[in-house]
This record gives C-alpha cells, sequence and structure tokens, in this order.
C-alpha cells in the first residue's frame, strides 16, 4: 500500500505548492489525480517519485519510509524521454541491468508484443511516431515490474485516437503484474476510463477537495450511462473545486432558496 500522510510543499519563495495531503493507495488499484492548473498534481507525482522532497509529512511504501527515488518506483513524463542511442529494444531494457541475459531478453520480447511493436525492436527512436514512442516509454516502465507507476499525463500530447489506443496497451500491461498506478490527468474521460477512483484537487494551495469511486466493470463501455454518469460526477466536483472558498456556502443559500422557490 502507498499512503501519503500529512503532505505538505512550500518551495524557497514561500509558494506553498501542497497542504496537508492524506492518501492511502491499495494494491493493484489505479488512481487519477485531477484537478485545476496549479493545484499541485505534478508536485505531488515527483514527491511520490522521489524527485524533490516534501516539506512536511511522511509517504510510505508498505511499511518503508520514501526518502528519495526508490527502485520500486516507476515513472512515465509527459515526453518519451527515450535514449537516441539506444534502440527500441534497448530502451525497454535500460532499466534490467541486474537481470540475466535471458530474463532480459525474455521480458523484452515479452513487452514489445504487448505494445504492438516487435517489428521495430532495432529501430531508433526517431523512426517512431510520437505514439510509438510513448509505448516504448510505457513499456521500459513496466518491464521492471514496479511495486508503483507514476504516469505524469503521459498520453496529452497525443490525439484522440493514439491516446485511446494507448489506453488500451496501459491497462493490457497493468493486468500482467497490476502494479498500483497514480495517473495525472486534465481530461475526465480518461480519468473514468483509467481509474478506480478519481482523486479531485484543489488549488493555493494544492489539496484533496473530493475522492470519487470510479467502480465500473473493464473494459469501460464509454457509450454507456455508468460511463457517463460517472464523467458528470468527476466533472462537477471539479467544477466545486475551482469555486472560491467563500462562494460555495452561498451556492448553497441559491440552491435551498430555489427549491423552497418551487
Amino acid at each position: 500500500m502507498l499512503n501519503l500522510e500529512h503532505l505538505s510543499k512550500t518551495y524557497a519563495d514561500g509558494t506553498r505548492a501542497l497542504s496537508d495531503i492524506n492518501l492511502s493507495v491499495r494494491e493493484a488499484e489505479i488512481v487519477a489525480l485531477i484537478g485545476g492548473s496549479g493545484c499541485g498534481k505534478t508536485t505531488l507525482l515527483r514527491l511520490i517519485a522521489g524527485l524533490d522532497r516534501a516539506s512536511a509529512g511522511t509517504i510510505r511504501l508498505d511499511d518503508e519510509v520514501l526518502s528519495g527515488p526508490h527502485p520500486a518506483i516507476g515513472i512515465v513524463f509527459q515526453e518519451p524521454r527515450l535514449l537516441p542511442w539506444l534502440t527500441v529494444s534497448d530502451n525497454i531494457a535500460f532499466g534490467l541491468d541486474g537481470v540475466s541475459a535471458a530474463e532480459r531478453k525474455a521480458r523484452v520480447a515479452h513487452a514489445l508484443e504487448k505494445i504492438g511493436l516487435v517489428e521495430h525492436a532495432d529501430r531508433w527512436p526517431r523512426d517512431l511516431s510520437g505514439g510509438q514512442q510513448q509505448r516504448v516509454a510505457i513499456a521500459r516502465a513496466f518491464v521492471t515490474n514496479p511495486k508503483v507507476l507514476l504516469l505524469d499525463e503521459p498520453f496529452s500530447a497525443l490525439d484522440a485516437f493514439t491516446r485511446a489506443s494507448l489506453h488500451e496497451h496501459l491497462l493490457g500491461l497493468w493486468e500482467e503484474t497490476r502494479p498500483i498506478v497514480v495517473l495525472v490527468t486534465h481530461d475526465v474521460q480518461e480519468a473514468v476510463t483509467l481509474a478506480d477512483r478519481a482523486i479531485v484537487m484543489q488549488p493555493k494551495p494544492g489539496r484533496i477537495f473530493d475522492e470519487l469511486s470510479l467502480s465500473l466493470a473493464r473494459p469501460r463501455d464509454k457509450s454507456g450511462l455508468p460511463f457517463e454518469s460517472s464523467v458528470r460526477r468527476v466533472l462537477s466536483a471539479l467544477d466545486q473545486s475551482l469555486n472560491p472558498p467563500q462562494k460555495q456556502p452561498q451556492r448553497e443559500k441559491d440552491r435551498q432558496a430555489a427549491a423552497l422557490w418551487w
């Protein structure tokens, strides 16, 4: 289990990026962090990855307190960040130094098959499309069998068709080892398509506004009423999270007055 306990982050210039984040993510759970710009989603991901240090609070993976990068935690960024001097196969194998040659070869071959790039194994990253490069980045993250996989808007720069295809590849890889996945996204439909739970964040400072269960069967039917209902629930929470706190009581009064009127 991944536990974030009273996590806060204040930068040297006094900017409060995160305030008192408390979140537990269960084994095999996919959680989507969603919220307006500046609510600290990427900052939170960087703290979990050990790429930045919290100002207060604790991050635990099972019973271990994390204080820096950890081999059990993988991350995929917005851009693929492939090494241009390595082939597709070698990029996927990059984190497998401690694995035997036979095991390394088998894992890479299986990953290539899962992402549909077997025929591109010996090509260079520059020869691939953006979607293909991101598939390689995802395979590279999964091939090490991480306990936790962090995804920082890895599909945001892609067209809708490519994004949908990558969702399928991601879930196909996840089904095999079922790591904890924490996904940062601005796309509500993407959150509902992939996640078991949506964590809606609120800015200035970044904090958790609401947690919404997305208990839909996989694969998810995007044309069905349960999917549309879940999208509306997340959109409603997002809308409320972006309103200044002082306006929310007035909105409640307005709703009560409208109910009395009718």
